[in-house]
């Protein structure tokens, strides 16, 4: 499996991902700890032998220039900033899902494709948006020849028992 590009777009969900990929082939620890390899004492034992390797070849797979760890960190930095750009970056966020609305030539999958890329923006930042706050979002930013259907769907239900993947299937 080849591990995910970055373009450099959407940071955080690469860095995820790649976090992700790491950890799956047990390489993360050499990013994370940035660890030197100390050499093999006089007289090793088996154990030592194998465990020299492996971090050897770990650190060897993980790194490409002089650290993978410094490599982690300019990416991070460059990318994602400090506190206070990922917290304006969130405010963008929030304020642009807060005005979000359908528009009329839209189709609802394209809409759709709008809504969950920026509620997955949003939660890739940290913040929490529950599922049931989604749906009240999708179901005032539709225009209205889907009240119809949005009657129907919710017909019975509490809101907060309407999943979210149901409304969009409706609409």
């Amino acid at each position: 499996m080849a591990p995910p590009v970055f373009d450099g777009e959407n940071y955080q969900a690469w860095a995820m991902k790649m976090t992700t990929f790491m950890e799956g082939y047990d390489l993360w620890e050499a990013v994370e700890e940035d660890y030197e390899v100390a050499p093999i004492p006089n007289n090793p034992t088996m154990a030592q032998i194998k465990l020299h390797k492996e971090k050897k070849t770990r650190k060897a797979k993980a790194k490409s220039l002089e650290s993978a760890k410094a490599i982690w960190d300019y990416l991070k930095e460059e990318y994602e900033g400090d506190e206070k750009i990922r917290g304006m970056k969130v405010l963008n966020l929030l304020r642009e899902f807060e005005r979000l609305q359908m528009e009329e030539r839209e189709t609802m999958k394209e809409f759709a494709d709008r809504f969950v890329e920026i509620a997955n923006k949003i939660r890739v930042l940290g913040i929490d948006i529950k599922d049931d706050r989604l749906v009240q979002k999708i179901l005032v930013s539709v225009p209205e020849r889907f009240e119809a259907t949005i009657a129907s769907s919710e017909n019975g239900k509490e809101l907060s028992d309407i999943k979210l993947a149901k409304v969009l299937s409706a609409l």
